[in-house]
């Protein structure tokens, strides 16, 4: 990554969203990865080359929700 670090927090109703630019005027190709919710949108921009940095995050994405799935599973009715 190259600049900005940002903190939010994820919301039940937070919406994802995937842009394919293939044709630019100045010829350059890439992809967004718009994560947003009422307040605040995220685009993560990937270029050719970067398609195992988007699956890295997509792994820890999953880890992450799994990680909160044991959370959930493991608190007192009620706490999560």
């Amino acid at each position: 990554m190259k600049t900005i670090t940002i903190s939010a927090h994820l919301e039940p109703d937070t919406t994802s969203r995937v842009t394919v630019f293939d044709s630019t005027p100045d010829g350059e190709c890439f992809v967004s990865l718009r994560i947003g919710g009422e307040l605040i949108d995220i685009a993560l921009l990937a270029q050719p080359g970067t398609a195992g940095a988007l699956r890295a995050l997509a792994r820890a994405a999953e880890e992450a929700a799994s990680a909160l799935d044991l959370i959930t599973e493991s608190a007192p009715d009620g706490a999560a």
